[in-house]
């Protein structure tokens, strides 16, 4: 075991020599090594981040603007009419006689004129 320590140091004292300037080269070589992450994190940012939160943002203002007699879709997939709206709810008309109360998150969409089947 003891000899095995002593291949250790030895490969230690084989390594090359510390170079000039102790600080300088630190510095450089701490932020050539932080250099990368930071460039990824500003791809991931731009390409991810970035278009989920201005989704969020127009889906949110979706949901304010939704008004009785809008068509919507629901993220489950329903067609309706919207009958009501509550801070939190929506009561659809999906057939005659039948209303549905959604929560106002699962509404995906409002359909158009042109989105008719």
């Amino acid at each position: 075991m003891l000899y095995l320590l002593g291949l250790i140091t030895e490969a230690y004292a084989m390594g090359p020599a510390p170079q000039g300037g102790g600080q300088q080269g630190g510095a450089q070589g701490m932020l050539a090594s932080i250099l990368p992450l930071v460039l990824i994190f500003v791809v991931f940012y731009f390409l991810l981040i970035r278009p989920q939160q201005k989704k969020a943002k127009e889906h949110r203002q979706m949901l304010e603007n939704v008004k009785k007699g809008d068509k919507v879709v629901t993220s489950g997939g329903v067609y309706g009419v919207v009958e009501s709206v509550g801070p939190n709810t929506v009561v659809l008309k999906i057939a005659e006689n039948v209303k549905v109360k959604f929560g106002k998150g699962y509404i995906a969409s409002v359909r158009t004129g042109s989105d008719e089947d």
